[in-house]
């Protein structure tokens, strides 16, 4: 098998799979040593067609590709798709609409984040040899065995898709997938604005200087590791903007002062281009510190409620041979347990009816939980 190297060869599979109704996409990149995801292989396949595409080819043009990805009137089906997406935003287009395999699984019954190879076990009854999983997929030429891993990831993916689509159907859950896939697709989550890098972060300290040199600091990280496409943390780890923030150094020596900071940073082209920034933030904290919700004092989580919310969801998933995960977190058990109001996804839509409402009327005394020999149950209460 050969991989798609040239524009003309892209087109012609572009016509073949335009007219399907769904076609399966993976991709096979690294980022170890860069900021950027480095894209060295796309993967497609409807049920009749399937192709190699090879980016990194010198006669190649990915737009007739990038127009397929952004037809609406196509299914793009991945598995765990958030990196994927993200390659594909940074190229300029954002897919739509898509279906995540990994999440319709949890749906499905086929528990938290299965992996792609346990799924298609479990749907196919089919092997997937993972050897060539980790080589390195931008040295050229790829081995068949490569191209046949690669390949596999979309053929069998195309099997599951319908497989997985008409059980869901069949318990009236494929809505439900339907709905978590527009979080998938907004374009907020794929942000790369060094302005909002802070954002990832968590500071730990409310005080307009903190934080006016935390934001910045964070954002000349971002800028910085993207001009030089390197991996954040090679240019500074997280650590290293709280400890900066919290120090408010004046001069590059005071960086070699620092725990977190590299050996040699306040005498690099780094520390002096840091300095400048955090200075003026310094001088200026009102006009670089980010707007921070005000949020209410801390208030104390009824711990005793949030684990019997946990016992009734596990309950309830038992049921439903739902995944707990796509449920709730724990984080909207304690708001639940603080709320009966919270504005959570696990008290809208098909959540509330699933789990919501028990949990609201647990809280409320009308039903209870009882142990009936090893089993957990629910019990009405008049």
């Amino acid at each position: 098998m050969s991989p798609i190297t040239n524009t003309d060869e892209l087109i012609s599979f572009c016509e073949l799979i335009s007219k399907a109704p769904f076609i399966t996409v993976d991709t096979e990149f690294m980022r170890e040593t860069t900021y950027w995801p480095k894209l060295c292989l796309i993967q497609a396949a409807s049920a009749d067609h399937a192709a190699i595409i090879d980016p990194l080819a010198k006669d190649l043009d990915l737009q007739p590709f990038l127009d397929v990805l952004a037809n609406s009137d196509i299914l793009k089906v991945f598995h765990a798709c958030r990196q994927d997406i993200e390659i594909f935003y940074n190229l300029g287009v954002l897919p739509a609409p898509v279906f995540d395999t990994q999440v319709a699984a949890m749906a499905a019954g086929y528990g938290d984040q299965v992996a792609y190879d346990s799924l298609v076990r479990q749907v196919l009854k089919v092997e997937i040899d993972k050897g060539s999983r980790f080589t390195d997929w931008s040295r050229r030429p790829l081995s068949e065995q490569q191209l046949t891993y690669a390949l596999g990831d979309v053929t069998h993916l195309a099997k599951v898709y319908p497989k997985l689509k008409a059980s869901l159907e069949k318990v009236e859950r494929f809505e439900w997938v339907s709905e978590e896939m527009k979080g998938l697709i907004d374009p907020s989550l794929y942000n790369t604005d060094p302005l909002d890098a802070w954002r990832r972060l968590r500071p730990r300290k409310s005080s307009p200087k903190y934080l006016a040199v935390f934001a910045q600091t964070a954002a000349w990280r971002e800028r910085t590791a993207q001009e030089r496409d390197q991996p954040r943390g090679r240019i500074l780890k997280d650590e290293g903007i709280d400890e900066i923030a919290t120090q408010l150094p004046t001069d590059p020596a005071a960086f070699d002062r620092m725990r977190s900071t590299p050996k040699g940073f306040g005498a690099s082209k780094f520390g002096v281009e840091l300095i400048e920034i955090i200075q003026a933030a310094i001088k200026e904290p009102e006009k670089f510190a980010p707007k921070m919700d005000k949020s209410a004092p801390p208030v104390q989580v009824p711990a005793s409620v949030v684990e019997l919310l946990k016992v009734l969801l596990r309950i309830r998933c038992e049921e439903e041979g739902v995944a707990p995960k796509l449920i709730a977190t724990v984080a909207e058990l304690e708001k639940i347990a603080l709320d009966d109001n919270a504005d959570v996804p696990s008290l809208q839509g098909w959540r509330r009816k699933v789990f919501g409402e028990d949990a609201l009327r647990l809280k409320r005394g009308e039903l209870a939980l009882v142990l009936n020999g090893p089993k957990v149950e629910l019990v009405e209460l008049d």
